[in-house]
């Protein structure tokens, strides 16, 4: 089964917005969400930055508080649900959500910005409701609980408020269908899956995130809205790239991904396996960009010293992150509070030949494996056919001298995006450590 809209229509490149999550954790509320998308409507918007993304927990009106242990996602958690077991807003984060509006309020408040309006869900079932026996919405009014068609096997390692939902039982189906159908009142155009997107999670387990992820594409359709599809967290099976590309919009081919050069030099590889599976509606995602503040929702939130942590990228690795993100044709999603954005990362937002590269609709290809060298390419030709992306990496610890992988003629030019310079013929860099250089080389006829 594939989805009746085309996805080309809902994603036809890769996604462009702000997710809460790297900054404010679990404890995002209205005000905060509300700055986000206006600073995104007045400085971000006419670059293509468009999404305004909820991240986890947002029915929990005690989210960000940790038991004794220290632990934030507390079993059997009594968060916010409807009479039918459907996650709804905190009122107290989220105040406009009151007398069963839920967030339609702020999403049309999102929408009048002319942005677009995301959430992120645990994919299953209020684990509680299925204690409770309390009831779902079914098609034909039968009398079905919550426990009727959860799988008590199927718990995230990480986050315990929720049952799978067992796609082989009767109502399963109506499950997922009422919840979407609640999402498209609200006016949701995208929503994040979590603890779904990697299939070998529970191989111990009679439980296939494949039918849960099959359930959800089926209930996205059944609502009548077309909304994105981003499952979580990764790292995606390779495997079953031909089911995420039939079923979702973007699959995260990482676990969470944060400021540390170990985890970005690695991403060379992911992006390297998964290559030949982008476009088309279909966007491997390499996470959250994390970069200027970060963390807020991990400290003391009573505390007037919190402040998060500044991001621990150098500028030439967060230069490097976004340059990969955008030859590989990754979602961009920002990771930070946007209002607080210094004017160096909000200049790497802003680059127009950047974002460019980022939609360019043909496949782009690592010209050197990762595995091999520290100094690694990717090419990415473009449509007109007298013209190509090149961006060159070092990966090492020490100034590197790169030459183009692909030879240049004398009246060829060659363009460096960050530095908005045209450089003629020049086919050799000096690129300093964890640098890189982003350019788009004319061919002379």
């Amino acid at each position: 089964m594939t989805t009746s809209y085309n996805k080309n229509d809902v994603a036809p490149v890769p996604p462009m917005g702000w997710n809460s999550y790297d900054y404010y954790n679990t404890t995002v509320n209205e005000e905060q969400v509300r700055k986000n998308a206006e600073y995104m409507a007045k400085n971000l918007k006419k670059y293509g930055w468009e999404y305004v993304v909820i991240d986890i927990q947002w029915s929990d009106p005690d989210a960000g508080k940790r038991n004794k242990e220290g632990i934030q996602y507390i079993p059997f958690s009594r968060f916010c649900i409807d009479e039918y077991s459907r996650q709804i807003p905190a009122e107290n984060r989220f105040p406009s959500s009151a007398n069963g509006a839920g967030f339609k309020p702020l999403a049309d408040y999102i929408h009048s910005l002319g942005l677009k309006f995301g959430i992120h869900i645990m994919r299953g079932i209020p684990r509680f409701a299925a204690h409770d026996h309390l009831a779902i919405k079914t098609h034909d009014g039968s009398k079905i609980t919550a426990n009727m068609i959860a799988n008590p096997y199927s718990i995230s390692r990480w986050n315990p408020d929720m049952y799978g939902v067992d796609a082989s039982k009767p109502y399963a189906q109506d499950y997922y269908d009422s919840c979407f159908e609640l999402y498209a009142q609200w006016g949701v155009d995208y929503v994040k899956i979590d603890d779904i997107c990697n299939t070998n999670m529970y191989p111990s387990n009679p439980y296939s995130a494949e039918k849960e992820i099959e359930l959800i594409a089926n209930a996205i359709e059944n609502s009548g809205r077309a909304m994105v599809l981003s499952l979580s967290p990764g790292p995606a099976v390779i495997e079953k790239a031909h089911h995420y590309k039939n079923y979702a919009n973007m699959w995260r081919i990482t676990d969470d991904f944060w400021d540390d050069w170990k985890l970005l030099k690695a991403m060379f590889e992911r992006c390297e396996v998964w290559q030949s599976h982008v476009g088309g509606g279909n966007w491997p995602d390499c996470d959250m960009l994390p970069m200027n503040v970060l963390g807020y929702g991990w400290g003391d939130l009573e505390s007037s010293s919190n402040k998060g942590w500044k991001c621990k990228f150098t500028q030439e690795e967060t230069r490097t992150m976004i340059t990969l993100w955008s030859i590989f044709r990754a979602p961009l999603m920002i990771g930070t509070d946007l209002p607080q954005l210094d004017d160096f990362n909000l200049s790497l937002l802003t680059n127009e030949e950047i974002i460019e590269m980022n939609k360019n609709p043909l496949q782009a290809y690592q010209a050197s494996p990762s595995c091999n060298t520290n100094l690694v390419t990717w090419i990415n030709e473009c449509p007109d056919q007298t013209s190509y992306y090149e961006c060159l990496f070092n990966l090492s610890e020490e100034e590197q001298t790169v030459k183009l992988n692909l030879s240049i003629g004398k009246d060829d030019n060659i363009r460096d995006l960050w530095e908005k310079k045209d450089l003629g013929s020049k086919a050799e860099f000096k690129i300093a450590p964890h640098s890189c250089k982003a350019l788009k080389i004319k061919v002379s006829k």
